[in-house]
């Protein structure tokens, strides 16, 4: 029997011009788009729409522009039978808006203020992050810890076989780089990011975000919400709440989470939001999996057929 889960994109989807044909071809879409702009105080709507793309490259923006329209879309889709959902770093709070655990605006206040926080920590600690691909995961966590001599160093993204995100200081991850390739990754590259993130030079952001979650009212899930840091399912509120503070600087257990999802029946992967990165990712987890992606108003149409 066909088990639909959604699942929904962090950094890195964004994409300018995303969006924008849901708010010309709907008025549900409009509405939101608008309210995000009235409720954050700055027009997000033109940034997504119109970039420029550094704009919208910025942590503080991309998180509520991705937030934003992944939101809309699983709104766009309707009632549908979804037994389950995950989301990538800040995937996960749309996920938890989706699972009834977050109001929308309670939601888009906490991922703007995330991308402020997780922005002013990359300033305040620079550190960078590394794709390694073609290591086991044991080998490179021994990697990052002899690099921890240079310097912070942790696997931050767990994010298929073979495919590791790592992240921290950049004496750290350079050392870590060094080691992967003598060790015989097949790749080895530094991505472009304003900071380490889930690694300890995230610490800045975690008293903030504190705060913020503190200040708003989170319910128990409707359905379960399979966390980062975890990769097991979580209903309650208490335990999201935490979850959600560890989430900054803990790594994303991503092909574990997909893994346990699959265990637990899901036969159906729906990308809910900009992008196809989570697609990919998944094809390489479970190859049995269907995997689909809904980001623009024609793929809105063509999965409700």
């Amino acid at each position: 029997m066909k088990q639909v889960a959604y699942i929904f994109p962090g950094q890195g989807s964004q994409y300018v011009g995303m969006g924008k044909g849901l708010f010309e071809q709907n008025p549900m879409a409009r509405e939101l788009f608008q309210k995000a702009d009235e409720l954050l105080g700055f027009s997000l709507s033109t940034i997504c729409f119109e970039g420029p793309e550094q704009e919208l490259k910025q942590t503080k923006n991309t998180q509520p522009a991705i937030f934003l329209h992944s939101i809309i879309v699983s709104k766009l889709l309707g009632e549908q039978n979804v037994a389950m959902v995950a989301g990538h770093s800040l995937g996960e709070y749309s996920a938890l808006v989706y699972a009834g655990a977050l109001s929308f605006e309670d939601g888009l206040k906490l991922v703007r203020l995330r991308g402020e926080l997780m922005q002013k920590a990359g300033e305040l600690q620079p550190g960078t992050m590394a794709a390694v691909v073609g290591l086991e995961a044991s080998i490179l966590e021994a990697v990052c810890t002899e690099a921890s001599a240079e310097g912070i160093v942790q696997c931050a993204n767990f994010n298929s076989p073979g495919q590791i995100v790592i992240s921290g200081s950049v004496t750290g991850v350079k050392k870590a780089m060094e080691l992967a390739k003598a060790r015989g990754a097949k790749l080895v590259k530094e991505l472009v990011v304003s900071g380490a993130f889930h690694s300890p030079l995230m610490e800045y952001a975690v008293e903030g975000l504190t705060k913020g979650l503190s200040s708003i009212e989170i319910q128990d899930a409707k359905i379960p919400v399979y966390a980062n840091v975890t990769a097991s399912p979580v209903v309650k509120a208490h335990e999201i709440r935490v979850l959600l503070k560890q989430q900054l600087t803990k790594p994303v257990r991503w092909e574990e989470t997909v893994k346990n999802m699959a265990a637990s029946g899901t036969t159906t992967f729906v990308e809910v939001g900009p992008g196809k990165v989570l697609q990919g990712l998944v094809k390489r987890i479970v190859s049995n999996a269907e995997v689909a992606g809904v980001d623009t108003m024609e793929d809105i149409i063509q999965c409700k057929m």
